[in-house]
């Protein structure tokens, strides 16, 4: 005898930041939520191998940084400072761990259901889920697909976890590398190779494009590039890599038109695909993109009635908060009618140092576009709090309309700027001119005042350089 599948407002496939976040804003609004996550943890990607853990090894490898090169200048002398990677590596965890059971707690808190295992549609407004070689199916008025993504891969790029390894692995080396290669100059790339350099490694890094940050504003990277060679990390940009694989204690890399390079090492960082296989998605008429990703109309409704999909599994950036946006207005939709999110004003961060922020369009953009704009510049080094903080490499850029003044995008290379660019995006989505950030009275000293400087430097009247 059957037994009959248990019933939901809604289901979302996926505990990531857009899931967990989409079920969460769901139950406040009144539904029955599910969520399904086939890992035992909750948080995704971002959470427990991505965004989380990574920071925290930033963080500490920053300061650990510091305490060998920095402190002196402060007037701090210490003993020889010495590295503890196990620790750094449990501090980590920990911080993964305490955020995990944060979602479990919301979870519990908001009444959502919590279905462990892999979800596959068997029909409309139905799925399977299956855990440990058992299956269970359940059924909902609307289905919400969150599953992110996973580590892209090169041709002739064999990831074996040990000496070829992605993110994940590189998230956890047991042994700092005294060499590593790092194939890919984005974000992800420039922030581990940069974790592994403070910590020992000498790291080369690897680009086809003849520039880092793809897309990224130019001057910005160009100035970024400047910084990173200097602590240390090597760059081989405008090259092509044909292979990478183990060999004995270490790997080796082909590179097109040039000698194949050795190291203790690989981290292959090109790029993210979405997380669509092995969902069942013919079972109700779905078909993907070119690109593997799922297409959905203005409210992320996917062709099949009831289901949606969100984050990175459809168009757009592959960030983090750009699918906790679209996970709340889906639902909201869903429930009050209204749900909207403004892609003309999601930041974007790399976490090196100096950091790499930025929202809105490039100079390139603008360009391209025939937009004519205004630009204005303010670099740290006159920023006061920067060199109190001994932290004044970087400057933040301000383009605005040439006609109306509205802010177009901001881009910032600096200490900090992750943090700054809040203001940035706050001042776009309400539709700022460069005139009114400027006129706008920030604290002093602080690094704010950076981004005030360059808002004046677009009227021709910055005060501090």
């Amino acid at each position: 005898m059957s037994t009959a599948p248990t019933e939901f407002d809604l289901i979302v496939i996926g505990a990531g930041p857009g899931g967990y976040v989409g079920a969460i804003r769901a139950a406040q609004l009144g539904l029955k939520v599910a969520c399904v996550e086939r890992e035992p943890l909750l948080g995704g990607t971002c959470l427990r191998i991505g965004c989380i853990p990574s920071k925290a090894l930033l963080e500490s490898s920053e300061r650990f940084y510091e305490a060998q090169h920095t402190f002196a200048a402060h007037g701090i002398k210490l003993p020889e400072v010495q590295l503890d990677l196990p620790t750094m590596l449990g501090r980590k965890d920990n911080v993964v761990a305490t955020l995990c059971r944060g979602i479990e707690g919301l979870f519990k808190k908001n009444k959502i259901t919590r279905l462990t295992g892999h979800a596959r549609f068997t029909g409309p407004g139905s799925i399977s889920v299956e855990h440990a070689g058992s299956a269970a199916e359940y059924r909902a008025k609307f289905i919400l697909i969150a599953t992110g993504s996973r580590v892209g891969s090169l041709p002739g790029v064999a990831i074996d976890g040990q000496r070829v390894t992605s993110s994940t692995e590189a998230l956890a080396y047991p042994t700092v590398p005294k060499t590593l290669i790092v194939i890919g100059a984005g974000f992800i790339g420039l922030e581990l190779g940069s974790v592994w350099r403070r910590l020992g490694s000498q790291v080369t890094v690897l680009e086809y494009l003849d520039r880092i940050l793809p897309g990224a504003d130019a001057e910005i990277a160009a100035e970024a590039l400047k910084l990173f060679k200097k602590q240390g990390l090597e760059f081989q940009l405008g090259t092509r890599v044909l292979s990478a694989k183990a060999d004995g204690d270490g790997a080796v890399v082909e590179i097109a038109d040039k000698p194949a390079l050795r190291a203790e090492r690989v981290l292959v960082s090109v790029g993210r695909v979405p997380n669509t296989e092995g969902l069942g998605l013919d079972a109700i008429g779905v078909q993907l993109d070119h690109k593997g990703r799922i297409p959905v109309d203005k409210h992320y409704a996917t062709k099949a009635p009831g289901v949606f999909a969100i984050g990175d599994v459809i168009e757009g950036p592959m960030l983090a908060h750009k699918a906790e946006e679209e996970a709340v207005a889906c639902v909201e939709q869903l429930v009050t009618g209204y749900g909207h999110v403004n892609y003309d004003v999601i930041p974007s961060v790399a976490y090196t140092h100096p950091e790499v922020a930025s929202v809105g369009r490039t100079e390139e953009q603008l360009q391209t576009a025939g937009v004519a704009y205004r630009k204005g510049k303010f670099m740290f080094r006159a920023n006061g709090r920067a060199l109190a903080m001994g932290d004044a490499d970087g400057m933040v850029k301000i383009l605005s309309d040439a006609q109306t003044d509205r802010i177009l995008g901001v881009h910032m290379l600096g200490p900090r700027v992750g943090d700054l660019i809040a203001e940035a995006a706050t001042a776009m989505e309400f539709g700022a001119s460069s005139e009114d950030l400027a006129r706008t009275c920030h604290a002093h000293p602080t690094l704010p005042e950076a981004t005030k400087e360059a808002a004046l430097a677009v009227l021709g009247r910055v005060i501090s350089s």
